[in-house]
């Protein structure tokens, strides 16, 4: 089963106070005013908040599913998706769940702790 655009709308409306407002012609999908997901031109992409430091070794292990805008992401915090590379809704549930917590305010956080991650294993 193929995620699309419909999934995400989904996914991300479901999280808490997400709102959808559009901006450079496409959906983006914010929390608190700041934007955490927002589809690519043609619906088969997202962005999607990541560290920096973290994006290189996802785009290592998963190059068919993570990439980077060349000259467009390169100083931001910001990850693309292929929505067909995800394996189901699932993943995708994941991957938006991680960026809405990169931008939610401290207190929403604490308000869905239902929403954090969860803890380190030790080993």
């Amino acid at each position: 089963m193929t995620t699309t655009a419909d999934d995400v709308r989904t996914i991300a409306l479901a999280l808490p106070d997400t709102a959808e407002k559009l901006a450079w012609g496409k959906p983006t999908f914010r929390v608190a005013g700041k934007i955490f997901a927002a589809l690519g031109d043609d619906d088969t992409t997202i962005g999607v908040k990541c560290p920096v430091e973290d994006r290189a070794e996802l785009i290592a292990s998963e190059p068919e599913k993570f990439f980077v805008r060349e000259g467009h992401d390169d100083n931001y915090a910001w990850l693309r998706v292929r929505l067909a590379a995800l394996e189901d809704a699932a993943e995708l549930t994941a991957v938006l769940t991680d960026s809405w917590r990169q931008a939610a305010p401290r207190k929403l956080l604490d308000a869905h702790p239902e929403l954090s991650l969860p803890p380190a294993s030790g080993g």
